[in-house]
């Protein structure tokens, strides 16, 4: 038995060697700091300005490169937008589809029971277009990483210049919040890049905060069907928990 232990033993060390600094390189990134977010705690909603805005911002930037490909154009409802104004935003864009009747796939203008389509044809296509890095999709991100809305706003507001020891690569860039600190995507917002329609600032960090609020609502557009639900059971329980003390105390109020 101990000499088949032996190989195994003698591998360890080399094991570690190749492990823990991946740990450490993968661990090493700055803490999001918290953000108030109107979907925060058990009455938290979602603010349907912010979600319309940070749709706008996730439309003429993100989607260049990102994909939400569990999302349907008619889940937009959800976001305070009517069925005429969804069947428009649909129109935008194209799908496949097919066969047609003589066998051959065609493009055609999205229904609202389509799924946003994704920027390129395939992972391959995606990786070439980025220089190599793949675009993840968007439609759980929130739910992928760790602090959610407040890793994406910290790290859509991050970026800063590397310190002097930290040489990158051409198509790198240095954010604290990233996993070893680099990044193949650019910085994608900037101020004034994308016009609202109210008075919001059109500022870095308000483009920020309205995404990262979209794409929490994307993780999770049940999220306020659920804490209402929850709220209710919470309730019930606490009603019938009173009405079963009153009934216990009058069962055995003749017991001494």
């Amino acid at each position: 038995m101990i000499k088949r232990l032996i190989p195994v033993l003698a591998v360890l060390p080399l094991l570690l060697i190749m492990v823990v600094p991946q740990a450490e390189a993968a661990g090493d990134q700055k803490t999001a700091p918290h953000q108030h977010w109107h979907f925060s705690g058990p009455f938290g909603t979602y603010d349907r300005d912010a979600l319309q805005r940070g749709y706008l911002v996730y439309r003429q930037v993100c989607s260049a490169c990102h994909s939400m490909k569990r999302v349907a154009f008619r889940n937009l409802s959800d976001m305070g937008y009517n069925e005429a104004q969804i069947k428009a935003i649909a129109s935008e864009y194209n799908v496949a589809d097919g066969p047609d009747e003589e066998g051959e796939m065609f493009d055609r203008p999205a229904r609202p029971s389509d799924y946003f389509p994704s920027p390129f044809p395939n992972k391959n296509a995606a990786k070439a277009a980025n220089g190599g890095a793949y675009p993840p999709d968007l439609s759980l991100i929130t739910k992928a990483r760790h602090h959610g809305a407040d890793y994406i706003y910290a790290l859509l507001t991050g970026y800063e210049e590397p310190p002097e020891d930290k040489k990158l690569l051409a198509g790198q860039y240095y954010n604290p919040y990233m996993a070893g600190h680099v990044i193949a995507m650019a910085p994608p917002l900037s101020d004034g890049m994308v016009a609202y329609s109210d008075e919001s600032p059109m500022t870095t960090e308000q483009y920020a905060k309205d995404v990262s609020e979209f794409l929490a609502w994307a993780a999770e557009p049940e999220m306020e069907r659920r804490k209402q639900l929850g709220i209710q059971v919470l309730l019930f329980l606490a009603a019938f928990a009173a009405i079963m003390y009153g009934i216990k105390k009058k069962i055995w109020s003749d017991v001494h």
